[in-house]
């Protein structure tokens, strides 16, 4: 029996479920995108660097941004620190990173919380395009 059109066109469009799947648990916990789709060495790096930047930021007393209309690079830093996901959360509950920047350090350790979270919004991604069969 032939099939319609009908029928061939909503074929090439199913979604895969792993393709929606992988980046959300990828962008809440660094690393986990990738080892459910059982890439452990890759998803143990992405895991062991994103949280090692993350804790070196809030150990070099960084702040982490908090979502408010203010400043311009502000939101940016917050859209940067919210990449981090599960790490940004547990941060912002236990309020961590909240004090003004006194030390030269301190300004690194915003800068490393803001990249650790961007490389996990990319990590993210690369579980995404690893899904749906872009990449190996």
């Amino acid at each position: 029996m032939a099939k319609s059109k009908a029928d061939a066109a909503v074929l090439p469009h199913e979604q895969n479920s792993m393709a929606i799947i992988a980046p959300i648990v990828g962008w809440l916990v660094p690393g986990a995108g990738h080892l459910i789709q059982r890439r452990w060495v890759r998803g143990a790096i992405l895991l062991t660097c994103v949280a090692a930047m993350f804790v070196l930021g809030i150990r070099m007393q960084g702040k982490v941004y908090g979502p408010n209309g203010g400043d311009l690079l502000d939101m940016l830093g917050f859209v940067g620190d919210l990449g981090a996901g599960c790490l940004y959360l547990v941060t912002r509950m236990m309020d961590w990173g909240q004090g003004a920047i006194q030390l030269a350090s301190a300004d690194y350790g915003t800068k490393f919380i803001i990249v650790a979270g961007l490389l996990n919004v990319i990590s993210a991604v690369d579980a995404y395009d690893i899904a749906i069969g872009k990449k190996e």
